[in-house]
């Protein structure tokens, strides 16, 4: 009996050269539509689903393979006779293989242009119901939906040979695709009606690569999403779990920022900040925060790394930099260490992808949208008897837009250009002011007139009292506590100016 093979697909890449492989090891080849015409077009002998089904397309195609002559051939058991007696019964083929991808709904929402209509008009009905038959059926029905596995399809069948080991694998690379695809449209329609409130959802995750482990040697890891799409590497060793997370939290910080910066972070927490008319002189601004912690550190700059800055930090050990872009001059310095890591940012994918934040919890996990704004609108006030100079309020947004990627607790002392101390990720905020004031201390950094961040509010005076000890003039934090009055009284009594921000940036 001769076997048969549907293809019926969206992306014709290598369609036509699959096609003519089936055709050569004897395969009828029934297809749909735009894939029946490139395949015609290509000199390969043919049939309509329409012959197959007694049915013309319908509907402008929406409906052409919803037909039991289809999935009569697609979802039958070969081993089962009563399976078999009815597609005798009832002149259905059996459908050996099943060649598919889906209409491009997820490039169509892509689009800037793209209508409600036209997105809704790119749901595929009768491909993924196909899929989903074939995948169901594996034993019996082999089911291809990627065009990277066109060439594997045809050794086997040249060598009749199908293993029931990848006819499942291709069976879960089918379900996750259609699941996929389906998530994606869930997605959208949830986006478009600002509809939070369905019961179950779906998230559309796509594996960009596979890491070699997690956090730890002994866990294992996996990259989901678009990353490496906003994210390019030109140079080094594979990235890491680890590497990862500080290239996005390093990458995210340089976006606050319209002067040339330089972000220096370790363990997703920015050790130096600096920002001035080049690259290097900023650099220099943000490594005087911390001399020592930049040692196999991530460096993210928003400019174009240039020769002289390249000369600069080429002799201090970096696990990462991060930039728009290198010129040849200092790709010629970076590389000459081979294990460097050089990554092309692209600005605009990484704008636009803030989208929610996730952390996996016990049992499941929280979702949250990202904290992609700096300050509440209009909220911003003085609280103080002393309103702040021009240069202390510059200092005092300066602290502020550092405070907000540091982890909680978070205290940030800054001049308006640079980091001066940064205490992070204490229990007490009080303890990460006493560590921010020790580490200035360490690095001979006086904090005398600085400004001084805090990610939320102080609840007490304390932690104020210790920033005016320190020689901090001025003061930013969300505000809010019980005891605001007493940390206000405390601040016009050291004659500090003092700025609510009515938002805090907690980051656990």
């Amino acid at each position: 009996m001769q076997k048969t093979a549907l293809l019926s697909v969206s992306d014709k890449t290598g369609i036509t050269e699959l096609a003519k492989h089936l055709h050569d090891l004897g395969y009828r080849i029934m297809s749909t539509g735009g894939t029946a015409k490139a395949v015609s077009e290509a000199g390969i002998p043919v049939v309509s689903v329409s012959t197959i089904t007694g049915f013309p397309e319908i509907m402008n195609g929406r409906v052409k393979t919803l037909h039991p002559n289809v999935h009569g051939g697609l979802l039958a058991v070969m081993d089962n006779p009563s399976h078999v007696k009815a597609l005798k019964e009832h002149g259905i083929d059996k459908i050996d293989v099943l060649v598919v991808n889906l209409y491009p709904f997820e490039a169509t929402v892509a689009k800037a242009d793209a209508t409600h209509e036209e997105v809704i008009e790119n749901i595929d009905i009768g491909g993924p119901a196909m899929v989903r038959a074939a995948a169901k059926n594996y034993l019996h029905t082999v089911v291809v939906v990627n065009p990277d596995r066109y060439a594997e399809l045809t050794t086997m069948l040249t060598n009749n040979d199908v293993p029931k080991t990848t006819r499942l694998n291709l069976a879960l690379e089918a379900f996750a695709h259609t699941a996929q695809y389906d998530a994606r449209i869930a997605q959208y329609l949830t986006t478009f009606t600002k509809n939070e409130n369905i019961r179950e959802t779906a998230i559309p995750l796509r594996v960009d690569q596979h890491l070699r482990y997690g956090e730890n040697p002994h866990q294992t890891a996996t990259l989901y999403g678009d990353f490496t799409k906003i994210f390019t590497q030109l140079h080094g060793k594979e990235l890491s779990y680890n590497n990862i997370i500080d290239i996005d939290a390093a990458a995210k910080l340089c976006t606050e920022f319209s002067q040339p910066a330089v972000v220096i972070v370790k363990h997703t927490n920015p050790c130096g900040v600096g920002i001035a008319d080049t690259l290097t002189d900023a650099w220099h601004k943000a490594f005087a925060t911390d001399t020592v912690s930049p040692f196999g550190g991530i460096v993210a700059v928003n400019r174009e790394v240039d020769k002289q800055f390249a000369e600069t930090i080429h002799s201090i050990f970096t696990e990462v930099v991060i930039a728009p872009s290198f010129s040849a001059e200092a790709l010629e310095i970076l590389q000459k260490k081979k294990d460097r890591r050089l990554m092309i940012s692209n600005g605009e994918l990484l704008a636009n992808n803030f989208g929610n934040d996730f952390k996996s919890v016990s049992g499941g996990f929280l979702v949250q949208s990202t904290d992609a704004a700096l300050l509440n609108a209009g909220a911003l006030k003085v609280v103080t008897e002393r309103k702040p100079t021009t240069d202390e309020e510059a200092a005092m947004m300066f602290a502020w837009t550092i405070a907000k990627h540091v982890k909680s607790n978070a205290i940030v002392y800054a001049a308006a250009d640079r980091t001066l101390a940064i205490g992070a990720g204490q229990m007490s905020r009080l303890d990460s002011a006493r560590i921010a004031v020790r580490k200035a201390a360490d690095a001979n950094i006086p904090l005398d007139g600085c400004a001084v961040a805090s990610d939320a509010f102080f609840p007490f005076a304390d932690g104020l009292l210790q920033a005016a000890e320190a020689g901090a003039t001025c003061v930013i934090q969300p505000g809010g506590s019980i005891r605001d009055e007493e940390v206000i009284a405390a601040a016009n009594e050291k004659g500090l100016a003092m700025m609510f921000t009515g938002m805090r940036h907690f980051k656990h």
